[in-house]
């Protein structure tokens, strides 16, 4: 009897050490699942947040530029763009991080050539309106770039995670798979030149 008992125990330890292994991974990772989403979710706000500051920007440009219109144009263009590209939370793959990059990225370059168009203008420069609405859009674009970063630490925390040792096992039982990351714009290596 004794004989029989000993394997049983040994079998009863190792099969509740994995049982709790299993479960105290799958809640870590729901855990941190939910952290990604939330970091996500901050991330889409801010860039809600630029979308929404473009139109009263764009409004105010207008009636002083009332010739730059083609500028004004690729800016509502760019912004419709952006704010139509929407991922889920559970699909946050490489591949729809950089579509949805791509898009934000058009969105601002056509930001960046309406403010250089708005040197030509310095009464508009001096619009108490303008400046309120630019320095918005400064705060915003610092916002974004604190979301980037918590959002993509979150992943990094998330992918970890899920593809270390015994815990890629789980992970694989479960269907918990990689996020992406955003990653530097294309070109962004470069400096840009400046002539005089």
């Amino acid at each position: 009897m004794k004989k029989l008992l000993i394997p049983i125990l040994i079998i009863a330890a190792v099969g509740i050490f994995i049982y709790t292994k299993a479960v105290g991974s799958y809640n870590q990772f729901v855990t941190q699942d939910e952290v990604v989403n939330g970091t996500w979710a901050e991330v889409e706000t801010q860039y809600q947040r630029r979308a929404d500051l473009i139109p009263n920007l764009v409004s105010t440009v207008k009636g002083y530029a009332e010739f730059e219109q083609e500028t004004l144009t690729g800016v509502i263009e760019a912004r419709s763009k952006a704010t139509s590209m929407t991922i889920d939370p559970t699909n946050l793959t490489q591949e729809n991080l950089a579509q949805f990059q791509q898009a934000q990225d058009q969105l601002s370059g056509a930001l960046s050539r309406l403010l250089v168009t708005v040197e030509r203008y310095p009464d508009l420069k001096a619009n108490q309106n303008f400046l309120e609405l630019q320095a918005q859009l400064e705060g915003t674009e610092n916002r974004i770039a604190v979301a980037r970063r918590n959002f993509n630490e979150s992943v990094v925390t998330y992918n970890q995670n899920i593809r270390t040792f015994p815990n890629n096992i789980f992970a694989g039982w479960y269907g918990f798979e990689g996020k992406g990351t955003f990653k530097a714009s294309e070109g962004a290596e470069n400096a840009p030149t400046v002539q005089f």
